[in-house]
């Protein structure tokens, strides 16, 4: 489950973590510019939506007065950042920042513990920081059973080569984020930019926060915040119908069997040039009401130009799934999109018989993956 930012600086509040002056949520511009006049100077207008990079997609603006807070806020509403349309604004003082740095916990796969990430270089992506300077981000696995010390947490700080008189500083930080992110059966906290204000204060400027789903049963609190959280509304229709979704950022919509399955069709789309819109993952079973609420969720994404269809049959019988999409257009209606049908396994060669006897105009049945990839991917450019 993912927090919005300001949600997430809600729950840094209430775990004693420092952050930002509360803000005020705005769904207007008119409700934006009340809350820069309440705010009294100047504010950061800042996009909520769940994915990163909202700065570069002019997701987020300062604005010295309450009429350029509502200019900004008239800017920012509706604007789509990375398949993600901004349907609120964050309005929060705007703090003066002397540096800015890096600083996660999350859960680490690989050492089956956690790991607290952490470098000098924030605000940036620390992607291209930790390709570029690897030496300058530090990376500590943490034992779980141990926990973190005062002690691990100086290394840290030392290691990631922060100026000595703020390290305590940083230091008892990160052991409160530590804590807050055990106590709340996180996934991750991340605070990007970590900030060094004008008067030597370390504050979280930003906070992405995931919590384990599976634990939501402890964390009533939290899974009250997720129902009031607007969320990625595609994601948010396919968590209630039960489909495993999530929203990409490109235009040849994306629906298999199998999170396999999936995964390797977005590598094939990619592969054949094209980039995918979404992951979905229909399940088990392919009926005509499973396939018209699966593809209706895909088309719903207005980038969306063409959907690839990748069903291998196991259990799941290829004459099944056939009908089960001329079904499911049956109730969807005509579609300016092109559907491009993969079937694979158990009784595929009846499915696809039966898809191209039924001669549908927005279906064309394919054999090989690479190839459904590539009429998929030139169905989408040819719409453009």
């Amino acid at each position: 489950m993912d927090l919005m930012e300001y949600q997430g600086k809600q729950l840094y509040r209430r775990l004693g973590i420092p952050t930002t002056p509360e803000g005020r949520i705005a769904a207007t511009p008119d409700e934006a510019e009340r809350a820069a006049r309440e705010a009294g100077g100047p504010v950061v207008v800042k996009a909520q939506v769940l994915t990163g990079g909202r700065g570069k997609a002019g997701g987020v603006k300062l604005a010295s007065d309450p009429v350029r807070a509502r200019e900004a806020a008239e800017r920012i509403l509706g604007l789509d950042i990375k398949g993600h349309a901004v349907e609120q604004v964050l309005i929060e003082p705007a703090s003066a920042i002397a540096e800015e740095y890096y600083l996660s916990i999350l859960h680490d796969r690989v050492s089956k513990g956690y790991k607290v990430i952490c470098s000098v270089e924030g605000g940036v992506d620390i992607e291209e920081v930790n390709r570029s300077r690897p030496e300058r981000v530090c990376k500590r696995d943490i034992d779980p059973t141990k926990g973190l010390d005062d002690a691990t947490a100086t290394q840290i700080v030392t290691q990631a080569g922060f100026a000595e008189e703020i390290r305590p500083d940083v230091a008892a930080f990160i052991l409160g984020l530590y804590s807050g992110f055990v106590a709340c059966d996180a996934t991750l906290f991340e605070v990007n930019p970590l900030v060094l204000t004008q008067d030597s204060q370390i504050v979280a400027l930003d906070a992405k926060v995931s919590i384990d789903d599976n634990a939501l049963f402890r964390q009533p609190d939290l899974a009250g915040m997720n129902r009031r959280g607007s969320g990625d509304s595609l994601e948010a229709r396919a968590k209630a119908q039960g489909l495993q979704y999530v929203k990409l950022e490109g235009d040849v919509g994306v629906l298999g069997n199998g999170a396999g399955l999936v995964m390797a069709t977005l590598d094939v789309v990619a592969q054949a040039g094209g980039r995918p819109a979404n992951f979905l993952d229909v399940g088990g079973g392919a009926d005509a009401g499973k396939m018209a609420a699966s593809l209706a969720l895909v088309l719903s994404d207005k980038r969306v130009r063409s959907v690839l269809v990748n069903i291998f049959g196991g259990i799941t019988r290829g004459d099944l799934v056939a009908e089960g999409v001329l079904g499911a257009l049956g109730k969807l209606g005509d579609l300016p999109q092109k559907l491009v049908v993969r079937l694979d396994g158990t009784n595929a060669d009846q499915g696809r018989r039966i898809l191209r006897e039924a001669a549908h105009p927005s279906i064309v049945p394919a054999e090989k993956m690479l190839d459904a990839a590539r009429q998929a991917v030139a169905f989408a450019k040819e719409s453009q």
